[in-house]
């Protein structure tokens, strides 16, 4: 019976069971719900997958995106619940599940309670039985698209016209690349239509619509139309610095940048790079890197960097033997060759947590190069810096078995306490924090780095921390609505404004500069003929850059929806945000002095382009009205 499906998939209780409503197993999405009485949310979890490796969130917005309850799950609760209380209301409470989940959510609530699930798109939102049934509206005049991909579950979709009957089924194939999928068509009509969708096969399923609104409900009386009402941000600056902003910058290609590429990168103005050394490479031609390296140095002003030693053919673990050495000893004499004019961390291999066996054997190729660096003075003479331990991910674990043995901040504590003396900075790559609203981890995760090293006398982390490496994806699971569109664009502001946002961080970089064909995720778009082109996260990068200063002001901010850093420079000063949801949001800032010294405000949308926009300034606060989905700066100079 559908009921009972219930429990375990996103099936549709019938009439003749009046009951509570039940939504399982849901792994990345949004459920919106709008209650006409008085209801109780309830979300249980259970394990899907290495869930005893990591952490994670649940978050519920009121109506006006403010956070009404947070629940941070430990790794160890691999089972549990949550209850928050609904309020009735016209808008609609919003739950996230964000993904990429190690766990399934099951979510009750009353059957009274308006209910809409958004699925992700792409990857995978939940598992399912063969059989489930959802519902859908296509309103009069939309040219939607019915869309899935084939995860190993669910291998089509089925769409029936409730109207008359009208039927559709779309197959989903195994394709190469990730990001690729398939879709079909819906009739455009004169009237609004709704749509009854099953899915046929159990397992993973990832379905979802395009060109017209993303959502799905139990019953045909629950497609009602999504409220959200405006909200509120307010903002308190403080005067005193708390650290500095950290060098922004990207992973760079192991080969001589091409000039037509130059234009691109200028526009980047990347402060910090990001580059592999291939051991085997060098061995055999120990200057092949120097070119390139001196360019990136000399002309781009490129003098912070972190380069990862590894093989070819993404070889990323590495053996204490002679090539391994020779290659070292071939990056530390093109790093002296270039003068000492940066600081240039060295980390030896490539995510070692997810690419050792364990920690032992990891730990045996650091101390031999560990050695092999410091037995010459001249390499720290000539700014050379030994991080550690590059891992992936850092709080949780790596995509691996056995990721509860593998966090790479139990592998960096325990170096810390073995070889601390050898070490100089704490070094991770962030992966698979793909909603917008959970990019406040990326703070937590710098604080907890910042825990681990300590901090001196000024408050300054002991040993550098440096984020040499994120994206929302790792390896080419990709998803085109993830990075060629004004999401990037937003998710790449946010990660910089909660990774920024204490002072703390050194070094923040995005991978990659420029697409490559089996990892289309750069900021760059290679065109043909040597032809480059800015993506929209280039050209949001391009308009943080414009707006960067040294110095991190202290900020408070009620807002959850909208992220804010407060920055100075001698008598500048800037805050860059951006509003990740849809909703237009009323934003006052307290600290500052009446008129604005030079004062502006600048807009970047989803036409990726920079804008003027009017602001008030009176009795010291300023006020204005920001769209959503729009990055904003505001700069002015202090009296």
């Amino acid at each position: 019976m559908k009921y009972f499906a219930l429990l375990v998939g996103l099936g549709l209780s019938v009439d003749a069971y009046a009951g509570p409503m039940r939504w399982a197993d849901i792994r990345d999405g949004s459920l919106y719900l709008q209650a006409d009485r008085p209801d109780t949310l309830t979300v249980q979890w259970v394990p899907a997958w290495q869930a005893e490796a990591n952490e994670e969130h649940l978050y519920l917005l009121d109506g006006a995106g403010k956070l009404q309850g947070e629940r941070q799950i430990a790794a160890s609760e691999t089972r549990g619940s949550q209850s928050w209380p609904l309020a009735p209301g016209a808008s609609s409470y919003r739950l996230e599940i964000p993904g990429y989940s190690f766990r399934r959510y099951r979510v009750e609530h009353d059957e009274r309670t308006v209910a809409l699930f958004a699925p992700a798109k792409v990857h995978f939102s939940a598992e399912t039985h063969d059989g489930d049934e959802l519902y859908f509206k296509v309103a009069a005049g939309e040219h939607a698209v019915l869309a899935g991909k084939f995860h190993g579950g669910v291998g089509a979709l089925q769409a029936q016209r409730v109207g008359d009957g009208k039927q559709l089924t779309l197959a989903l194939k195994p394709y190469r690349a990730y990001w690729q999928f398939d879709k079909t068509e819906l009739p455009v009509e004169s009237q609004d239509q709704v749509w009854r969708l099953r899915l046929q096969g159990s397992g993973k399923a990832a379905f979802w619509l395009d060109g017209t609104a993303n959502l799905f409900a139990q019953s045909p009386q629950q497609l009602k139309p999504l409220r959200e009402d405006a909200g509120q941000t307010r903002l308190n600056l403080g005067q005193k610095s708390v650290g500095n902003t950290p060098y922004l910058g990207i992973a760079l290609p192991y080969t001589m940048p091409p000039p037509s590429s130059y234009a691109v990168l200028d526009a980047l103005k990347p402060q910090a790079g990001a580059y592999y050394s291939f051991v085997d490479v060098t061995a055999r031609k120990p200057q092949y890197e120097d070119a390139f390296r001196q360019l990136y140095q000399d002309r781009f002003g490129i003098r912070q960097d972190i380069t990862l030693l590894a093989g070819s053919q993404r070889q990323a673990d590495l053996r204490p033997d002679v090539m391994s050495n020779s290659g070292l000893d071939a990056w530390l004499a093109s790093t002296r060759a270039l003068g000492g004019k940066g600081t240039h961390y060295i980390g030896f291999a490539d995510e070692p947590n997810l690419n050792y066996p364990d920690y032992a054997s990891y730990q045996r190729i650091f101390n031999s190069m560990a050695r092999q660096v410091r037995s010459n003075p001249d390499n720290a003479k000539a700014g050379v810096r030994i991080a550690m331990p590059a891992s992936s991910r850092l709080v949780n674990g790596p995509f691996a078995d056995n990721a509860a043995d593998k966090r790479g901040i139990d592998w960096a504590r325990r170096l810390l306490k073995e070889s601390g003396e050898q070490v100089d900075a704490l070094a991770w790559h962030e992966w698979m924090v793909r909603d917008l609203l959970a990019t406040r981890s990326y703070r937590d995760s710098v604080r907890r780095a910042a825990d681990l090293v300590g901090l001196d006398a000024q408050g300054r982390p002991r040993k550098a921390l440096l984020l040499d490496q994120t994206n929302m994806s790792s390896g080419s699971s990709l998803s085109p609505y993830d990075q060629e569109t004004h999401y990037a664009a937003l998710w790449w502001a946010s990660v910089v404004i909660n990774a920024s946002q204490d002072g703390l961080l050194e070094m923040l970089n995005w991978f990659q500069a420029a697409d490559e064909p089996e990892y289309p995720k750069g900021m760059l778009r290679v065109m043909g003929d040597d032809r480059f082109e800015l993506k929209p996260v280039g050209l949001a990068q391009q308009f943080i850059q414009q707006h960067w200063l040294q110095k991190v002001l202290p900020l408070e901010n009620d807002a959850f929806e909208v992220d804010v850093l407060a920055m100075a420079d001698d008598a500048k000063r800037s805050l860059l945000g951006v509003n990740k949801g849809s909703r237009l949001q009323r934003v006052d800032l307290n600290g500052t002095k009446c008129p604005l010294n030079k004062g502006s405000l600048r807009y970047f949308g989803a036409d990726n382009r920079s804008r003027d926009a009017p602001f008030d300034c009176r009795d010291g606060r300023v006020t204005f009205e920001l769209p959503g989905q729009t990055l904003f700066a505001l700069s002015w100079i202090a009296s």
